[in-house]
């Protein structure tokens, strides 16, 4: 398996990081450095989504977060097929799954009704450098700007928005605490190191949907990613 991957080592930038985190317990032992496009719930491997969906974009019209985009003409054969610009908006795991619902194709398995069995990929601690609870850094509002920016045309949407604006002035705990999979402590937790950091530990029922990411208060890239179409034992091992 080895030999059709390439697996890189995370490195954290600057000496005192790189001792701080040397235990490597925050950082991931293997990374798919291949470039997948973070697909909708219950979308076949790659190879079958894309010979099967009929590029309708019946999956994003009924999306209640907005979190489904589709691809343009720059991806190639991707062009016009759904996927989750995590960073932007995470995919909330909706109960019934509308989106796969409401798949004509096939190309999202109607057999995936639940959330605890998506399997979009797994979330990673790939920068730890920015992350707030590893800092030990509050929030604050300019921390959350940019995620106050996002889509807030429903119900649904506001109250992620109040959700993430309660956390200002408070220790960061967002990508836990928000995570939408139901029991979501079998899917990200927040645990302290032997310095009494905190630091969230992905941990092997995360299906990838991609919320820690995009409500990460981290400036630019986000301290937690995900990597998609990957499973965790792949990625912790």
């Amino acid at each position: 398996m080895k030999d059709r991957r390439d697996f890189v080592k995370l490195g954290v930038g600057t000496l005192f990081f790189g001792s701080v985190f040397s235990s490597g317990i925050y950082l991931f032992p293997k990374l798919n450095a291949k470039t997948n496009f973070l697909r909708p719930p219950g979308a076949l491997d790659e190879k079958d989504f894309l010979s099967t969906c009929i590029k309708c974009g019946q999956c994003v019209q009924v999306c209640p977060y907005h979190t489904l985009s589709l691809l343009d003409i720059n991806t190639g054969s991707s062009a016009g097929t759904p996927y989750v610009d995590a960073r932007q908006r995470g995919c909330y795991l909706c109960d019934l799954l509308p989106c796969v619902l409401a798949c004509p194709s096939g190309s999202l398995n109607h057999a995936i009704t639940e959330a605890k069995d998506v399997k979009m990929g797994v979330a990673v601690l790939k920068n730890p450098n920015k992350c707030l609870a590893l800092l030990n850094e509050k929030v604050t509002k300019e921390h959350i700007e940019e995620i106050l920016t996002h889509s807030n045309k429903n119900e649904r949407e506001e109250k992620v928005l109040k959700d993430v604006q309660s956390y200002v002035g408070k220790a960061c705990t967002i990508c836990a605490d928000l995570c939408p999979y139901l029991e979501k402590e079998k899917a990200i937790k927040m645990m302290q190191d032997k310095q009494g950091r905190w630091y969230p530990e992905v941990r092997s029922e995360c299906v990838g949907c991609g919320v820690c990411e995009e409500l990460c208060p981290s400036k630019d890239e986000a301290a937690i990613v995900i990597v998609p179409r990957a499973e965790y034992k792949e990625i912790y091992g």
